[in-house]
């Protein structure tokens, strides 16, 4: 296992790859939210700078257009591929999205398909399912694979939704912290019904909520409710070779503190 970090596709990026350089690490995840950025023009920027900083980009985390709303109500409405009136043109931005990374030499295509329903008969979730065929059909035409980031779905959920998808290509991106936040799991736990698809992880921590509408609270990696000496030992029980990409949702210098320390943790837990 390697440690790398997320870094946001913007004007910036050859300043954030020094950055990252400087911090010890050489793979991150590219973050995009901006679906106009997805041209040819950027992807060779993008390219030249890989080349110039010799940073391996190992997924893009790609967004989608429309509203946004990160709790336990309004995200039901508004997030992923679940909400209806949203969900063409999000797959579209995706799909987009898979074209972008193979111009720019990535094989990951990671993202959030929302609240997946628990129920198989609810009336949503064959035509989401149909939607995130589409869209690793797409993608392993591409020579990619699609990841779910976790959060809104329980490990269960997850689980029967990549089988069904059924296309071989499909994975996913455990952040530990997001099962966490939403209260769905304990991500020790978790890798014991899914840990086959675990592809890639993010190193983030939190808490687990306190109340029925907001998520818990992010934490400085460390600082959380992720166990995360039990958590690399049992990556390392069951032959997780990947990068942990580590994220902290804030900004400025005690970000860069916050995954400093996060790197220095995570070093020393692979390594024991």
């Amino acid at each position: 296992m390697k440690v790398g970090s997320l870094v946001g596709l913007d004007e910036n990026l050859r300043n954030k790859f020094s950055e990252l350089k400087e911090l010890g690490m050489d793979c991150c995840q590219l973050v995009c939210w901006n679906m106009d950025a997805f041209t040819d023009e950027t992807a060779e920027k993008v390219k030249k700078a890989v080349e110039d900083f010799g940073v391996e980009i190992t997924a893009l985390w790609c967004g989608w257009p429309g509203p946004r709303v990160w709790d336990f109500y309004e995200g039901q409405k508004t997030l992923g591929l679940v909400p209806e009136e949203y969900r063409d043109m999000r797959l579209k931005a995706l799909l987009t999205g898979s074209d972008f990374a193979a111009k720019i030499g990535v094989k990951d295509l990671v993202t959030h398909a929302g609240y997946m329903p628990e129920n198989p008969y609810d009336s949503q979730y064959q035509p989401v399912v149909e939607a995130l065929r589409t869209l690793a059909n797409h993608c392993k035409a591409n020579g990619q694979r699609f990841l779910f980031e976790t959060g809104q779905e329980t490990p269960v959920t997850l689980l029967r939704v990549i089988e069904e998808i059924g296309t071989g290509n499909v994975g996913i991106n455990l952040d530990p912290a997001n099962l966490l936040m939403y209260g769905k799991a304990n991500p020790v736990d978790a890798l014991d019904v899914f840990g086959q698809y675990v592809w890639g992880i993010h190193g983030k921590d939190g808490e687990y909520p306190t109340d029925g509408k907001n998520l818990g609270k992010e934490k400085p990696l460390g600082q959380g409710r992720v166990n995360y000496p039990a958590f690399i030992r049992r990556l390392k029980e069951i032959g997780y070779q990947g990068t942990i990409t580590i994220e902290r949702e804030i900004r400025g210098e005690e970000q860069k503190r916050d995954i400093k320390m996060a790197k220095e943790i995570l070093d020393r837990l692979i390594n024991d």
